[in-house]
């Protein structure tokens, strides 16, 4: 007698009896519901997570010229570096009184080991510095430092907003995109910051027997406070300080520099001190197409100061850009002055959703495409099955209806 199940192989049992219940439909809605969890849930980034450790070594060493430099600490320290375990390549720049050595590691190679090697060799190898260099910084460098939004923050009417006043109110917008969930380094790039100027004035320096040494020296004197101990007194505790900083400009005009014959010699008698913009080093400036709408044809170039947004590793680009342009909204109703603008130079946020989307589509795509193909064979093999039945009924049909008289007897 015959088995009953086709099956004699025990897996071939397994997966019939998967197949033949309602397992399948649900491991098949049970993935679509992760998939759509997955794609709402994971972080969107524009740049790539590859691990690919950098660090930057940025030592100072004041008095030397570039050639110095080059030979005396430069050189040293990129074969002490390149001694470290997982660098691929050492680059370096040298500069009148300064080096920036970079390393870069293999890919894949832990980031926290290579900060931590990087450390270990430079601070355990400080008596083979020379002793023309100061200070030395390491600086690890990672591929979320890259601004995910760069704004441009400018105003249509220059002769009233500088780029010094547009600098100003940048480091106020920087202070509240901080509070922003998810954000890394927010930097203001561009305009003249706030500067106290010290400009002096040889002939009162040489009038009141002064030099600017003495002022320098007279700076550092007066610019310290110090704690002297605490003093009690009918169960009170009192901070005793000894000192203090220079707390505004009328304080700092009348800084002591010197005494000549028992008379005073104060700052402001001898340099013009000018509280306002730095000096300019750089200038940056923002300019419109004909199809942009701010475009003006008889000005169309303005003073702008650019405010750089990071996010912090493993967030979603989309979010944290989208909150970005919230606040940015926010602050344009609420808090600037109606001739400031914000135009925005780059928003990785909407490249990364953008493109997500696009493969998000091609995936569907693809996946419909296959369903078709399969539900195409299926009905194939229906149609085929249907046509073979019907073939053999006619078969049946016909010949019955041509059998001779003697057999339906």
């Amino acid at each position: 007698m015959k088995s009953s199940n086709p099956y004699s192989n025990p897996l071939d049992k397994v997966v019939a009896y998967s197949l033949s219940g309602g397992l399948p439909l649900l491991f098949i809605f049970m993935s679509l519901i992760l998939g759509i969890i997955a794609l709402n849930f994971t972080a969107r980034e524009e740049e790539p997570q590859i691990v690919v450790p950098m660090v930057d070594v940025l030592v100072h060493s004041p008095g030397l010229s570039a050639k110095q430099v080059e030979r005396q600490v430069t050189i040293p320290l990129e074969k002490l570096l390149s001694q470290i375990t997982g660098v691929e390549n050492v680059y370096s720049s040298s500069m009148a009184g300064k080096t920036s050595v970079t390393l870069r590691f293999y890919v894949g190679e832990n980031r926290e080991d290579a900060i931590l090697n990087t450390y270990n060799k430079v601070y355990s190898n400080q008596d083979e510095m020379p002793n023309v260099v100061k200070n030395w910084v390491v600086k690890p460098i990672e591929v979320d430092d890259v601004p995910i939004v760069i704004l441009a923050l400018w105003s249509d009417k220059p002769e009233r907003s500088s780029d010094y006043e547009l600098r100003r109110v940048a480091d106020e917008i920087s202070t509240y995109l901080q509070t922003v969930s998810d954000t890394s380094e927010v930097k203001v790039t561009g305009g003249r910051p706030r500067t106290i100027r010290i400009l002096l004035q040889p002939e009162s320096l040489a009038a009141r027997q002064s030099t600017s040494s003495d002022i320098v020296n007279a700076l550092q004197v007066s610019n310290v406070l110090q704690t002297a101990g605490y003093w009690s007194l009918d169960n009170t505790s009192f901070l005793l300080e000894s000192g203090d900083f220079i707390r505004d400009l009328g304080a700092l005009r009348q800084t002591v520099i010197n005494v000549v014959d028992g008379v005073p010699v104060f700052l402001q008698d001898v340099a013009e001190i000018i509280d306002g913009p730095a000096e300019p080093n750089h200038y940056t400036w923002i300019d419109f197409s004909e199809k942009h709408p701010e475009y003006r044809a008889a000005k169309n170039s303005f003073p702008m100061v650019a405010i750089s947004i990071a996010k912090q590793r493993g967030s979603n680009a989309v979010s944290v850009a989208k909150d970005v342009h919230e606040l940015i909204t926010d602050l344009q109703i609420n808090l600037l002055p109606s001739d400031f603008h914000v135009e925005v130079l780059r928003d990785y946020g909407a490249t990364a959703n953008e493109k997500v989307d696009n493969l998000a589509s091609s995936l569907l795509f693809a996946v419909f495409t296959v369903v078709v193909f399969i539900l195409n064979s299926a009905v194939k093999k229906l149609m085929y099955n249907a046509i073979s039945l019907k073939s053999g009924v006619c078969d049946g049909s016909s010949t019955k209806h041509n059998s001779p008289r003697g057999w339906d007897d």
